[in-house]
This record gives C-alpha cells, sequence and structure tokens, in this order.
C-alpha cells in the first residue's frame, strides 16, 4: 500500500504519466454537468415521474423529453465516471493512499452528508405532504424513504475509489505504466471492449432488470452498473497508459459514426422490443443493451476527441463554470425544486417548460454555487 512518501521506483514510474489540469477535460465535466440539470429538468415535465417535483406531461412534447431522457441515460453517467476514473490514480501516486482517502471523505462524503441531512428534508417534503402526511409523522417517513438522490453518484464515487486503493495493493502502477503507450487502442480493441460490455449488461441484467431501483442506497440506476465499474476503470488505465493523450482524428470522427449507426440501426429495433427489453434474459434485452452501450461508445470517443481538439482551453468564463461545476452538482436539485414551484402556475406545452425551467436553473445554479463556495472553507470541499 502506498504511504505518504512513495518510494523512489514508484515516483520515477510516476514521472512518465501526465500531470496537471486538462483543459478538455475540464470542459467535458462542464458539459457533463450540463447534461445532469438538463436530465432532471426534463424529467420534471416528462412522462416519467421520477423527480422531487414533477408535472407530468399532458400533451405530446412530452415524449421528446422522454426520449431525451432515455437517450442521455446510455451514456451520461458511464462519461462521469470514466472522468472521475482519470483523475483517481495520479492523485493517490501524489499524496498516498491514506491521504488520498482521507481528502475522498472530504470531497465526497461531506456533500453526501450535507445533502442528505439538510436538502434531501426540504426537496422531500412534498412527497410526505401528498402521499404520507395523515399516516405517520415526517421524521418517519424521512427514514423510511432514506436515499441519496443524485448523490448517489458521489456515493458510488466514495466506494469506487476506496476499490482503487485496495486493488492498487495487489498490482502496483509500476507495472502499468510501463506498458504505457500514449495512444488509443486500436479498433479491434474498442470493438471487443464494447461487445464485452454489451454482453456483461445483458448478463448482469438478468439479475438486475432496468426497472430496479436499490432502495437505502439510492441507486436509480443499477442495471448501467457494469458500465460504471467498466468506464472507470477504463479512466484510471487511460491515465497511466496514455490512452487519451492524443485521440487520432480517424478515433474521433469513427466513435461519431458508430454513434450514429447506434441511432439508426439498433435503436428501432430496441424501441420495437421496449416490452421485452424489461424482461431479464429475452432477445429484447440483449438488443437494448447493444444499443445503449454502442452508442455510449461512440459518443464518449467522440467527445474527448472534440473537447481534446477543440476545446482544450479556458478563459475566465471557462475557469468559473469548472470551479463551481461540483457545487452545481450539489444543489441542482433544490434549484429545480424551487424554480419548478414558482413556475407551476404557467400553463404551457411541457417542452416549453422544460426550456423555461432549464434557462433560468442553469444560471442559478451556477450562481448559487459561486456563493456556497465564497463561503469559509467552503471552496475545500466543492
Amino acid at each position: 500500500m502506498a504511504t505518504e512518501d512513495p518510494a523512489p521506483g514508484h515516483a520515477r514510474a510516476v514521472e512518465s504519466a501526465p500531470t496537471g489540469r486538462l483543459a478538455h477535460i475540464d470542459n467535458l465535466r462542464i458539459l457533463l454537468t450540463v447534461l445532469v440539470v438538463l436530465h432532471h429538468a426534463a424529467l420534471t415535465y416528462s412522462n416519467l415521474p421520477l423527480w422531487f417535483y414533477a408535472e407530468p406531461a399532458q400533451d405530446p412534447t412530452g415524449g421528446v423529453l422522454d426520449a431525451f431522457v432515455a437517450l442521455n441515460q446510455t451514456f451520461f453517467m458511464g462519461f462521469f465516471f470514466l472522468v472521475s476514473g482519470i483523475f483517481v490514480p495520479g492523485s493517490v501516486d501524489r499524496r498516498g493512499a491514506r491521504s488520498f482517502l482521507r481528502g475522498r471523505l472530504v470531497r465526497l462524503g461531506v456533500p453526501l452528508l450535507l445533502f442528505l441531512l439538510l436538502l434531501r428534508p426540504l426537496v422531500n417534503a412534498g412527497t410526505y405532504l401528498e402521499g404520507a402526511a395523515g399516516e405517520m409523522p415526517y421524521w418517519l417517513y424521512y427514514l423510511v424513504s432514506w436515499d441519496p438522490g443524485p448523490m448517489w453518484f458521489i456515493e458510488t464515487l466514495l466506494v469506487f475509489a476506496l476499490a482503487y486503493v485496495l486493488i492498487r495493493r495487489v498490482r502496483p502502477p509500476e507495472r502499468i505504466i510501463r506498458s504505457r503507450t500514449g495512444r488509443l487502442p486500436g479498433p479491434a480493441a474498442i470493438a471487443g471492449f464494447t461487445l464485452g460490455l454489451v454482453i456483461l449488461t445483458h448478463l448482469w441484467r438478468i439479475l438486475v432488470p432496468p426497472t430496479t431501483y436499490w432502495p437505502v442506497i439510492g441507486l436509480p440506476t443499477p442495471a448501467f452498473l457494469p458500465q460504471y465499474v467498466l468506464l472507470f476503470t477504463v479512466g484510471a488505465l487511460a491515465y497511466r497508459r496514455g490512452w487519451f493523450d492524443a485521440i487520432p482524428r480517424a478515433a474521433g470522427w469513427g466513435g461519431l459514426a458508430v454513434a450514429v449507426a447506434a441511432l439508426v440501426v439498433l435503436a428501432p429495433p430496441a424501441l420495437a422490443s421496449l416490452d421485452t427489453a424489461m424482461l431479464p434474459g429475452t432477445w429484447g434485452s440483449l438488443v437494448m443493451a447493444a444499443f445503449e452501450n454502442t452508442f455510449a461508445v461512440g459518443a464518449i470517443l467522440f467527445l474527448l476527441w472534440l473537447f481534446q481538439r477543440r476545446f482544450d482551453h479556458q478563459g475566465p468564463l471557462g475557469r468559473f463554470l469548472s470551479h463551481n461545476a461540483y457545487a452545481v452538482y450539489f444543489l441542482h436539485t433544490v434549484v429545480l425544486f424551487v424554480l419548478g414551484h414558482l413556475l407551476s402556475g404557467w400553463d404551457a406545452p411541457a417542452l416549453a417548460k422544460f426550456v423555461g425551467l432549464a434557462a433560468l436553473a442553469l444560471p442559478v445554479s451556477w450562481g448559487c454555487a459561486a456563493l456556497l463556495r465564497s463561503l469559509p472553507r467552503a471552496d475545500r470541499v466543492f
């Protein structure tokens, strides 16, 4: 296990890995944070009442929001785990395992506790008043409905970080760094990874169907857990082996072609077999897993290349958005909840209300995040 002062051989190995902030990765985090806010804003007015405040769609435009939510779900949280995995090995290298875990407990554990103890009681009160107010006191309802809401990602990331440190004891990073290539694996390797991810997801969903929700833990999409685990692992390995140092143009455009092909070739049969796709071990489930993961790999590869090539710089606005993105993730639930209530009297199509809510929620979330981080010591957590 690594200590606070790495051994000389380990230090030399670490020198071969990239250091410093990567502007295009920070910009990708901004994009993914925006997608999180948009995802939950869409849930507010979709036909999927899965948010703390929801107005189920009363017109056909709700179907557009359903499609956005479903397509977004195929890749955006897996992409978040991949980006997070990129930063874990270097942090452990610099700080040592014990210091790294202490830091993760502060950066991840403190926001998780704050959300559970302060924010979730606020956004959960409406559900209580609508359904359980006459049956039990609020404190009991809060306990029996316990879950971390969107902070499930932070909770899961904390588990992944601990798993990385434990695995590192068995397989020191020097062995991986010696095989550092500085280039992306070839098309055959990427295709093999995608196929393996499809098969693993299909088999996993025999045990955990797509409609499964894990209470208490609060994981809303456990059917996607293979994708989350493997993409986090890819991020960590990419840091060591330099897979994303310079993504070739052909790989970027190839990723886009794969994503488009998934939409054109795999999405129609996946939608046609939607009823059976929810049943474990069926042909429909396999087709759905193929569409979701093929689209995810293609979209992620294209976006990595695009941001590395076109968005590998930051001005004052980019730095502001990047520095406050984590606090936005923490606060956006309350922002959407409050704004949703404020817009409740607006009679408009679901899509129009989504656009209005999103247009307000994004700047308000970043403004509130900046105020939060201006508090004493808050920037050490957020």
